[in-house]
């Protein structure tokens, strides 16, 4: 039976760093906005560009991540959308392969995606506010921003792209540049939804990203809040009312108690007038 979203999310709860596919997960993942997406389609066309790159990738490591950037942003024009960044497309994987503008963890997701295929050793690194891949060969490792053109970093560069990103200092003994597994890879990816949908008040897409969240993480209490918070203001008091009441119980101690409990009773009342 064909992988679907559901299962994904299922076998990655359990185990963040199970050996699934990160192109198809992320295709699984679109297919919740694309529902006619043909995610067959975009993996021949991830393999064919894996085999067009290996004749980029010869010699040492260097010239081989050297090559597969040339091909990536040079040849097939991949690129940050600076100028949209909170669009939605950005962050669907589908659509940053038709477009080529993506985000930085969506272009990573192009280059592991189409750099492993091709036979390079290569990983996501979630540094705080932006995201990078490392490429390896057991003796040497280079760390290459796919958002700037695949630009080649070093620990100072990393440390000023976090301050950059979070618009707060980071020495460099505090980064964390292990690689990131598939699980948060992919729940990196549905905060950014999660984000952009909240920003834009899109409330029926908040939930449906918020529900995946909750699938990766059923016991987060946050996400309890957030729905409940989303489905009132989306108009749906009565499914409110159980997240805010968790969130409640849950969370007792926490500094935003008094403004939830006046959503909550506010969901209640809603619900009165109906019955």
């Amino acid at each position: 039976m064909s992988l679907n979203f559901d299962t994904a999310l299922e076998i990655l709860a359990r185990d963040p760093s199970a050996p699934l596919d990160l192109a198809e997960v992320a295709l699984l993942l679109a297919r919740d906005e694309f529902s006619f997406l043909d995610i067959d389609a975009h993996l021949n066309e991830l393999t064919a560009m894996a085999h067009e790159v290996r004749t980029y990738l010869r010699g040492h490591l260097a010239h081989q991540v050297q090559g597969l950037c040339r091909y990536l942003f040079h040849e097939m024009g991949f690129r940050g959308n600076a100028g949209e960044y909170y669009d939605p497309r950005n962050s669907y994987f589908n659509q940053v392969l038709e477009r080529r503008l993506g985000v930085p963890i969506s272009l990573s997701a192009v280059t592991m995606a189409v750099g492993q295929r091709a036979g390079l050793a290569i990983a996501g690194i979630g540094l705080p506010g932006h995201f990078i891949v490392k490429a390896s060969n057991g003796e040497q490792e280079i760390l290459l921003d796919p958002f700037n053109g695949g630009r080649i970093l070093s620990l100072a560069d990393c440390e000023f792209l976090v301050q950059q990103a979070t618009g707060k200092p980071i020495h460099t003994s505090a980064l964390v540049l292990d690689s990131l597994p598939l699980g948060l890879v992919v729940q990196r990816m549905l905060n950014n939804l999660k984000a952009i949908y909240l920003k834009s008040q899109d409330w029926r897409r908040s939930i449906r990203t918020m529900e995946r969240l909750r699938q990766l993480n059923p016991l987060d209490v946050i996400l309890r809040r957030d729905l409940g918070v989303c489905h009132l203001r989306h108009g749906q008091p009565g499914k409110a009312i159980d997240h805010l009441r968790s969130y409640l119980d849950e969370a007792a101690e926490a500094e935003d108690i008094e403004p939830i409990q006046q959503l909550l009773t506010s969901a209640l009342k809603m619900v009165a007038q109906w019955n």
